[in-house]
């Protein structure tokens, strides 16, 4: 059977690169990197050249960057390790829009005396700036804004919003997941002092990601143990997947994100030609070059997942981390949806490697699909 994969948001196929440069610093070049032997200190240096490379995708400093082991990690230290940091200051502002990991890490430290505002999104999932701003009180700690949004690919804009965070003398924190190298991140144009990112949606491995935090910021650890990370992270490095994250950066390229944006708007024309369907989230140069989430309105998305995975097709109708749930995406009904329509809805995700040849396979599968769903369907 063909397999066509389209849920390239909740994780991608590892680079042939990658795996090898992992496969290396597992059986090769295996040391700790804490250890002062001739091994140890290859590890430790290969991980330095690593940390450059990482700091250079959103032109920071080296010793900004540490090392964690995913975006949940990462989003979970910055709102915690602020929070415990600044005893003064207890007020968050973040979106209804954000990755569970920074909804259900504020709804924690609401419980631990934290005050925290979740702002609003327009129809297409846009937060407003000045909604930030009139939010902003002598109370508050960080603002934190998912900067490409992991299901309806909506693209904010993160240099206003920066602006006003360094006015008003505010951390400001950013979920850069999906958008990381897919969109260009300059910490210092953007005003910027923390940004998560993770390896396995760029095609480098799961189980390690990254945390920049501008230096001066003033945070505490979530793990305590040898010191690793400058004292902030504690834990041995993971070698191979730093490695391997940091190939996987050297491997995206600006053409890949081009050809991913003629194959968005191709699968998004091509689907809205669909009777009653419609976009879900912003269009063009705002949404993610590999984001693609349409409503059909009245059939269920599940229902069209399942024919779909019959054929050998990957989709998916929401965040990754949300599937086992029967709730309505809380993203989705953020910009409006009513649940019947947020469970009529899927998510496509394409990559480097998604073909027009696999796109067309999809669209032809896809009109037969719905065609027969809004056959059976009840809603009518």
């Amino acid at each position: 059977m063909k397999k066509i994969y389209l849920d390239n948001a909740a994780t991608t196929p590892v680079d042939e690169n990658v795996a090898k440069v992992m496969k290396e610093y597992m059986l090769e070049k295996y040391g700790n990197a804490s250890s002062v032997h001739l091994l140890g200190q290859e590890a430790k240096r290969a991980m330095n050249e690593a940390r450059h490379i990482i700091a250079r995708s959103i032109n920071a400093k080296d010793n900004e960057i540490y090392f964690t082991a995913g975006g949940t990690e990462a989003n979970n230290w910055t709102l915690k390790g602020l929070f415990f940091a600044n005893s003064h200051k207890k007020h968050i502002i973040t979106t209804k829009i954000e990755h569970d990991c920074i909804l259900n890490a504020s709804r924690w430290l609401e419980k631990q005396g934290a005050v925290v505002t979740y702002l609003d999104v327009d129809k297409e999932g846009r937060v407003n700036p000045k909604d930030v701003e009139d939010a902003i009180g002598p109370d508050t700690l960080v603002v934190s804004v998912i900067h490409g949004n992991n299901e309806i690919g909506t693209i904010q804009d993160l240099k206003a919003i920066g602006e006003i965070c360094k006015k008003h003398n505010v951390y400001f924190h950013t979920d850069a997941c999906q958008s990381h190298t897919k969109v260009d991140i300059n910490v210092k144009k953007l005003n910027i002092d923390l940004i998560t990112m993770n390896a396995h949606k760029i095609h480098g491995p799961k189980g390690i990601g990254a945390l920049y935090i501008r230096e001066g910021t003033d945070i505490t650890p979530l793990l305590h143990g040898g010191g690793h990370e400058r004292g902030l992270r504690s834990g041995t490095e993971n070698i191979p997947g730093i490695m391997g994250f940091a190939r996987a950066i050297k491997n995206s390229k600006s053409k890949y994100v081009r050809n991913m944006t003629k194959l968005r708007d191709y699968l998004i024309e091509k689907i809205l030609e669909i009777p009653n369907t419609k976009l879900n989230g912003t269009n063009g140069k705002e949404r993610l070059c590999n984001n693609i989430n349409i409503c059909f309105n009245n059939i269920e998305g599940e229902a069209i997942g399942s024919y779909l995975e019959a054929y050998g097709i990957c989709s998916s109708t929401g965040s990754a981390c949300s599937s086992h749930s029967l709730e309505a995406s809380h993203v989705l009904k953020a910009i409006g949806l009513s649940d019947l329509e947020a469970n009529s809805s899927i998510r496509l995700s394409i990559s480097k490697y998604t073909t027009k040849e696999d796109v067309d396979y999809f669209l032809d599968i896809l009109k037969k699909v719905v065609e027969k769903l809004r056959r059976i369907s009840p809603y009518k």
